[in-house]
């Protein structure tokens, strides 16, 4: 039986404490992998721009290429329409029968679970993991096991205003990252 993590998200763009949050998952479960799985249209953030599928999963490559248990996993981005978590699981356990699935998820989506699609079924095909970020609580009437993470605050949304600002990202970002956001000029780079 292998045992696999997957960390979803926009990855818009991935950053240092994804990278943080997977390692430490990844050693404490003692799992054989854990899958970096960007969202095509994640429900929560429907109208929201994304950056293009394509620079997102490019840069997810390029932030795990050094790691050998770290895997980008496109089942999301192939489909069209929103990604429901629910759905995709479905898929995965239909063609890895062999395999248990952990869901790591944030402070910020553990408190917002009761409202995720066919949560009392998705509840019965993953086991969910919650790792602690600041102001959330990781209480849930669903059964999530909790990973202490070394707090590292940086987020997504706090990159992208600092690219749009001209300000440093260094080690807040891999530098590959960095480098090919500077070379497609994402972000407002230049």
């Amino acid at each position: 039986m292998k045992h696999i993590g997957i960390i979803g998200g926009t990855f818009d763009p991935i950053h240092n404490g994804h990278l943080l949050i997977a390692n430490e998952v990844l050693c404490e479960l003692s799992l054989d992998e854990v899958w970096f799985m960007p969202n095509h249209i994640p429900p929560h953030k429907v109208g929201k721009h994304l950056t293009d599928s394509i620079h997102r999963a490019k840069m997810i490559s390029l932030a795990i290429e050094d790691h050998p248990a770290f895997f980008l996993q496109n089942i999301e981005l192939e489909r069209d329409g929103r990604s429901f978590t629910y759905d995709t699981i479905s898929l995965l356990k239909e063609e890895n029968t062999d395999t248990t699935f952990y869901f790591i998820i944030g402070g910020d989506m553990v408190e917002y679970l009761p409202n995720w699609y066919k949560i009392e079924e998705l509840s019965k095909l993953v086991t969910f993991v919650g790792v602690k970020r600041p102001g959330f609580s990781l209480y849930s009437p669903y059964n999530v096991h909790e990973v202490e993470i070394p707090q590292f605050d940086v987020s997504s949304s706090m990159l992208r205003d600092r690219l749009l600002k001209n300000r440093s990202t260094k080690y807040l970002l891999p530098d590959l990252v960095r480098d090919y956001i500077e070379e497609n000029q994402l972000y407002g780079q230049k």
